[in-house]
């Protein structure tokens, strides 16, 4: 009995992955955008000029609004911080 409900919970969840997969296709053919926004440019000049100042990234963050993951993969501002290093 468990193994017949388990059947069709994978059989379920198989389906539910196959119309994610389509939705996601049919939304890239439109030309929709997916994912997150990017950061603005606005917001990247002023976390460059907060840097360029030598103050440090937590300085930075106690002020705004933006998170620190923010600043870390944005590769513009990351390669300032990291000049030379590859793969950041």
């Amino acid at each position: 009995m468990f193994q017949m409900l388990g059947v069709f919970a994978e059989f379920e969840r198989a389906m539910i992955v196959e119309r994610v997969k389509a939705g996601l296709s049919r939304a890239r053919s439109q030309g929709k955008r997916l994912g997150r926004r990017p950061v603005s440019t606005d917001v990247v000049e002023r976390i460059r000029e907060q840097l360029n100042t030598g103050a440090g990234m937590s300085s930075y963050l106690g002020r705004g609004r933006t998170r620190r993951t923010t600043i870390i993969t944005d590769r513009e501002i990351n390669r300032e911080l990291h000049p030379g290093q590859r793969g950041r």
